[in-house]
């Protein structure tokens, strides 16, 4: 595929979806249905080739399979070209209703090159993904409840027992079986399922090849296919494989609307279940915790405040009211501050409206890279946001150069993930496979970053800075205070660590289905699952950290800007542990480049949560402590 081509339709995607309210309807779940009639024309378009082993994609014509006279592609989007899709058409066309057998494909002699390529692929494990009417290829794994393998098997490697000797076959004989929905009035039908059974089969026939031949093991007159012969279709040098295909037609009940309802089952809704209500949990005893602080505790002190009346009683003071001339004085390293939470700011709404955006159905799994395509469209318009916070949070820390905060709100974290990818990107780029980014592909990603999301933020920083600073509630001493020695378990690092468990307590066996769809090729559309557990998330982040930040402001400890956005913040190190524990655990990646790239995209995934946790907790404090020292009197 041409860099050009990409170049031009990003940008058109680009410019369609920023200047045109219209451009949602990107992401509507699937085009209007397609009503086929007996004897019509059906073409299978081919997508990439992938393996949960190497996680590297290939494209279906890397290695020798039967080819159209002319191979054209089929028009991308940005998310299916990050995830390395590419889809093509295929030799393979079906009539509608019509049963066909032993339809011959092609006929292909193995040559060194060849045999190489079809045993690496074996090797790895790899499956070949097909599309027919925009529902992608499945093989039926169980019956009850269905399960459903993305795509089939390119072959099968078998190591006799007793012996070293290894043999590769291929599965060269595929019986498709097309399910459709019929209506009576018209006697059109709507395609609602795409299955198929992969065989390995040593075809025969009489005399030399040629495309008359009729094959001994696969009688397209008799209505018959040798499904199974021993010895199978071996992958070896010099030996021919012929490449058929039977397909058959199955009325069904399922409505087209309901299509993708099959594929999308999801066997283990129990688990998602105990996930939430085991999470509720740490969300209830937490805020008991609140509520006995701001109800009892809060109450009580603040009543004792406003009482006292002598300079005697005053100098008596303990707790969180002393260090009431220190608490909002502006931290060390302020300006980072503000970066990040103007960045946990944008990647809050990205999530937010992405999350809304897939529970009222906008991201079907049938639009392909749907998803990535409106996280970095949100994410860029986001922007704007981000700049808002940051500019607001540093003018009240009485900072003057708004420009040079905006610009590293703008940069860092994009720069420090665009930086990884491209590294990454190179490494694929190194194993020749599809999910290389083009060079077109990543001028538009460029052009999204700095022709639209950096004046984006610039505008909202300028926004943010026009206002006028937010007024503490009490004034800030000239000399900062001295803080008292802290008992060991209320030490910055302590306190940070433990309040990173919780949060993500509260979403670690969503996380778990979510690495899988990711790095197992399953089908994940439970966003309403999703949802809710991204609610308690946020309620989560912000209760442990009033909590702690209380404890602290009780210790007389006053250094609560950073540790209040570390505390929830460190969530994304357990995040990272997990992942690590995922890799050793679930995953069978043994290609040291595969390796890499899964820790390189985690590092990005865990760096993201921790500013979005971050953003979260330090927001929550912030909201805290200006509520409990507007509420007392200070002479």
């Amino acid at each position: 595929m041409g860099n050009q081509s990409h170049l031009g339709l990003h940008l058109r995607i680009c410019f369609f979806l920023l200047l045109s309210f219209h451009g949602l309807s990107f992401y509507l779940p699937g085009v209007a249905p397609q009503d086929f009639f007996k004897g019509d024309t059906l073409r299978v378009k081919v997508n990439k080739l992938a393996s949960t082993k190497t996680q590297l994609p290939y494209s279906y014509y890397s290695i020798p399979y039967c080819r159209p006279h002319k191979i054209v592609d089929s028009a991308e989007n940005l998310g299916e070209v990050l995830r390395g899709d590419r889809i093509e058409n295929s030799p393979y066309e079906f009539q509608m209703r019509i049963p066909q057998m032993c339809n011959v494909v092609c006929r292909v002699v193995l040559d060194e090159k060849k045999t190489k390529e079809f045993k690496e692929k074996i090797d790895d494990e790899y499956r070949v993904n097909m599309i027919l009417d925009n529902l992608p290829l499945v093989v039926p794994m169980t019956n009850s409840p269905v399960i459903y393998q993305h795509g089939y098997f390119v072959g099968r490697k078998i190591q006799y027992a007793g012996t070293k000797e290894e043999k590769y076959f291929i599965n060269n004989h595929l019986a498709f079986i097309v399910k459709y929905h019929r209506d009576i009035q018209t006697d059109s039908a709507r395609i609602v399922g795409f299955e198929v059974n992969a065989y390995s089969v040593k075809h025969q026939y009489d005399g030399k090849w040629n495309d008359k031949n009729r094959l001994t093991t696969c009688d397209a007159h008799a209505k018959r296919t040798v499904l199974t012969s021993d010895p199978p279709q071996e992958v070896e040098n010099n030996k021919e494989v012929i490449f058929t295909y039977d397909v058959d037609f199955q009325e069904s009940e399922i409505k087209w609307a309901s299509r993708w309802d099959t594929y999308l089952l999801m066997a283990d809704d129990q688990v998602h279940w105990f996930s939430i209500v085991n999470s509720l949990m740490i969300v209830l005893f937490l805020s008991g915790m609140v509520a006995m602080i701001m109800l009892r505790t809060l109450y009580r002190d603040i009543s004792k405040y406003n009482q006292l009346e002598t300079q005697e009683e005053a100098q008596e003071e303990t707790g969180w009211k002393l260090v009431h001339g220190d608490v909002f004085r502006p931290p060390v390293n302020s300006d980072l501050l503000c970066v990040y939470v103007g960045t946990g700011v944008q990647f809050f709404g990205m999530i937010l409206l992405a999350m809304i955006f897939a529970v009222l159905g906008f991201l079907s799994p049938s639009n392909r890279g749907g998803l990535m395509t409106a996280l970095l469209i949100l994410w860029v318009l986001m922007g704007i946001f981000g700049g808002y916070a940051s500019a607001r949070l540093y003018k009240s820390f009485k900072g003057t150069e708004w420009k040079s905060i905006t610009l590293k709100t703008a940069f860092m974290f994009p720069g420090i993930a665009f930086a990884i990818f491209f590294v990454l990107n190179a490494l694929i780029w190194g194993e020749k496979s599809s999910g290389a980014v083009p060079f077109g592909t990543m001028f538009a990603l460029v052009f999204l970053w700095f022709g639209i999301s950096v004046p984006l933020v610039f505008f909202g920083s300028y926004i943010g800075f026009k206002k006028p600073a937010l007024e503490d509630p009490v004034k800030t001493n000239k000399i900062p205070r001295q803080i008292p020695e802290q008992a060991w378990y209320m030490s910055s690092a302590f306190s940070i660590l433990i309040g990173g468990i919780l949060p993500f307590g509260a979403v670690f066996i969503e996380l778990f289905f979510i690495l899988t769809s990711i790095w197992l090729q399953q089908f994940y559309y439970i966003f309403g699952f999703l949802f809710i557990v991204f609610v308690i998330l946020i309620v989560t982040c912000a209760e442990i950290t009033i909590v702690l930040c209380y404890f602290q402001l009780c210790s007389e400890d006053y250094l609560w800007w950073w540790r209040s956005y570390l505390t929830s913040g460190s969530s994304a190190l357990y995040l990272f542990l997990y992942t690590i524990f995922y890799f050793f655990t679930k995953l069978n990646i043994t290609k040291p480049v595969s390796g890499i790239l899964y820790f390189g995209y985690m590092l990005i995934a865990s760096y993201a949560f921790f500013v979005l946790t971050g953003t979260i907790g330090f927001y929550a404090c912030f909201w805290f402590t200006r509520l409990i020292y507007s509420s007392v009197k200070i002479d």
